[in-house]
């Protein structure tokens, strides 16, 4: 029993991904996750697409890895984040579609709250600003909408749950209604000092305690899988969000370690240990995984919330690309951007603006403008919005970064990567495994069953696969870096 199984839900797939004891890939599957957009700045999913989907690809890895499910030492679950659900605890139904991280439909609601004067309490508990990103708004805008949720939540008919949770209760046939410390946080509900739901901040948004999930250690054994779900139970032992469990999965387990993962959204993590740093510049702190027995520790968190997305608005909005892949050929083939700067708030504006009114431009467009112009602007925004991070958490006193280790299926765009090494002036490092959210939840759940002795094992099986060298001076940067933000001064 030295293998793993890692589920990976994330935004716009759900993957199972099995790994030996070296922390390789054994055997992978995955599957597209269809996106749905009711109206303008609303994201949905539906929660058994989620589910079905997720469990197809479980068994589909299992069986290309030839093993049975005895051969499994744990299931590690990692998910998107702050992503939304609602369901009956008698049935498992879901009450309507899972309210996605990147929706916008709550933006009244937290400006309310920030009028009303809450929005240093909840900076306070949670690290966390008052915008429509977290979870709390959400559920408040479903125990409003759904006929009769209110009165059924405070009777303790219904569950919430992030992601992790919804495939917990799943896994488990309803025994378990179950969160982790990590996606806890994400909340607004949380208090990252207490490690506990606030009455207070419950009070607030009058949400029912009745419908919270328990609260585990990221790496801990918490239950079986039904024994129906893959022919013998499987214990489930790591639950982490997606960025802790790639903060996690970089082996970026020290102070002052950082990562970058470039999906959907770009999230840069910075590890500051049993601190939690208030951000005086955009950023919020949150909660990194916390192994079974562990104090607690932290993170500084930048959200950029469309990166990978910008790619895929290329290829399905505009038609400039037939897949993701071919824009860094295209991108590649001009020297520059021909002064065009892309601004790809499509959801708003996260970190360090969370501005939830901004909307994309690009702007320097000539008549000679052509689509690898765009396209390369389309890389340099990823990594301008990226860079603004990192800078932020230099503002607020973090040391000056050694490497920044980098992860997500946009960090195999040399390209892309090059300019993020050249705009933030240190070394940006590839690893070998770059699933590293799948393998962060991997190696929770690993540590928690003996698979592994301790972190610092697991931190020696980390391996760079290429490291991108800073090539641009510092001067021309800085310029750069200015002209980035004298165009987002324009979507603001």
């Amino acid at each position: 029993m030295s293998f793993l199984l890692a589920l990976d839900q994330g935004t716009t797939s759900s993957r199972a991904i099995v790994f030996d004891a070296q922390c390789r890939v054994v055997a992978s599957a995955q599957r597209e996750l269809p996106q749905i957009y009711p109206q303008p700045g609303w994201v949905e999913h539906d929660p058994l697409e989620i589910w079905n989907g997720q469990l197809a690809t479980a068994r589909e890895a299992l069986a290309k890895a030839g093993l049975a499910a005895t051969a499994i030492a744990a299931i590690g679950i990692t998910n998107q984040r702050e992503t939304t659900l609602l369901w009956e605890r008698s049935t498992g139904k879901p009450l309507c579609n899972a309210i996605v991280w990147q929706d916008r439909r709550t933006a009244p609601l937290c400006t309310q709250l920030k009028e009303a004067g809450h929005e240093v309490l909840f900076r306070q508990r949670t690290g966390l600003l008052l915008d429509p990103y977290f979870s709390a708004t959400k559920l408040r805008w479903l125990l409003d909408t759904v006929p009769d949720a209110q009165r059924r939540a405070e009777a303790g008919e219904l569950a919430f749950g992030t992601v992790d949770s919804w495939l917990v209760w799943q896994l488990t046939g309803g025994r378990m209604h179950m969160t982790d410390v990590t996606n806890a946080s994400r909340t607004l509900l949380y208090n990252i000092h207490t490690s506990e739901w606030d009455d207070e901040l419950l009070a607030v948004l009058r949400i029912p305690r009745a419908v919270l999930p328990q609260v585990c250690h990221s790496g801990f054994v918490i239950g079986e899988t039904d024994a129906a779900m893959f022919g013998a139970p499987i214990r489930i032992a790591g639950l982490a969000g997606d960025q802790q469990a790639a903060l996690f999965g970089q082996a970026c387990t020290s102070p002052g370690m950082a990562k970058n993962t470039y999906g959907t959204g770009c999230f840069a993590l910075l590890h500051t240990g049993g601190i939690a740093p208030l951000s005086a510049n955009g950023l919020v702190t949150t909660r990194a995984a916390q192994l079974s027995g562990a104090a607690p520790a932290y993170a500084l968190e930048g959200s950029v919330f469309v990166a990978g997305a910008v790619v895929q608005w290329l290829r399905d909005g505009l038609g400039l690309i037939r897949n993701a892949a071919e824009i860094e050929a295209l991108a590649s083939s001009v020297q520059d951007a021909g002064g065009i700067i892309f601004i790809p708030a499509f959801a708003g504006l996260g970190a360090p603006y969370w501005n939830p009114e901004a909307r994309a431009a690009i702007v320097g467009l000539t008549r000679g403008s052509t689509a690898a112009h765009i396209a390369r602007a389309a890389l340099e925004a990823i990594a301008f919005q990226s860079a603004e991070l990192i800078e932020a958490m230099h503002a607020d006193g973090a040391p000056a970064l050694g490497e920044l280790r980098v992860d997500g299926g946009a960090s195999a765009n040399n390209l892309l990567m090059q300019m993020q090494a050249d705009l933030l002036g240190v070394p940006v490092v590839r690893p070998v495994v770059q699933e590293t959210t799948a393998l962060g939840a991997a190696c929770l759940a690993g540590l928690a069953t003996g698979v592994w002795r301790d972190v610092g094992e697991l931190a020696a099986l980390w391996q760079r696969e290429r490291t991108f060298t800073p090539a641009m001076g510092r001067d021309e940067a800085a310029q750069r870096m200015h002209d980035w933000r004298a165009a987002v001064r324009r979507v603001l």
